[in-house]
């Protein structure tokens, strides 16, 4: 098999796989081929993608790669009334899942201690929308369960890793855009600044949300 084959046999399975594809599991798949070698494909077919200006991009997302569609087209997918796009999360969703990314792993009584209202509702949605797990209990009176982020929480915000979370001010512009991918309308900023003071919050999120290969992501 060439590089043209493997290249184009990679994208068939991009295309197909819906989840973010490791290189390890494509060294799965072609077993004969060096890991290196899949991964110099799969950077060729990202800046193929790039270089003439593709409505698709080749994305590195929760630790693989992601066919999605570009930003710049968020407006032409949006008017597509077939495709289904995740429905945007509350403000007050929003602003407890920054504390829980910015903190992690983080008690329900922390949360609420910078919130300052109870949040148990707004936990289980994000729970029943995988944006957020239980990883443990922390060694206090009580072993209040500790929450944290999942791999569906990396996907639906185009997240590399959580050294890739925005910055407390690029969180607020993403919030106020209105064809970000966060909600648009003002945070509560207090709630969100004492989150963002958390360390590991530098780095850039997408200004608007890709749609993954599948298009099939529901609120």
């Amino acid at each position: 098999m060439d590089d043209q084959q493997l290249k184009s046999a990679i994208e068939a399975l991009l295309f197909i796989g819906g989840a973010p594809l490791t290189a390890d599991r494509l060294k799965g798949i072609f077993e004969d081929v060096p890991k290196e070698r899949i991964e110099e494909q799969l950077r060729q077919l990202k800046a193929e993608y790039e270089a003439r200006g593709a409505g698709v991009m080749l994305a590195e997302v929760a630790g693989g790669w992601q066919l999605a569609t570009c930003p710049d087209q968020a407006a032409w997918v949006r008017k597509f009334k077939t495709v289904k796009v995740t429905a945007r999360l509350s403000r007050p969703a929003l602003e407890t899942l920054a504390i829980i990314a910015y903190k992690q792993p983080v008690t329900r009584p922390e949360i609420e201690a910078i919130r300052g209202v109870n949040i148990g509702g707004i936990v289980r949605n994000l729970m029943e929308r995988r944006l957020v797990k239980i990883v443990g209990k922390k060694d206090v009176p009580g072993k209040p369960m500790l929450y944290g982020t999942t791999t569906e929480f990396l996907q639906y915000f185009g997240l590399k890793d959580l050294s890739s979370l925005p910055t407390l001010k690029e969180f607020q512009e993403l919030e106020a855009g209105e064809d970000a991918m966060l909600p648009a309308g003002g945070g509560d900023e207090a709630a969100v600044e004492a989150a963002g003071r958390a360390p590991g919050d530098e780095g850039g999120a997408p200004a608007e949300e890709p749609v993954t290969s599948e298009a099939s992501r529901e609120g």
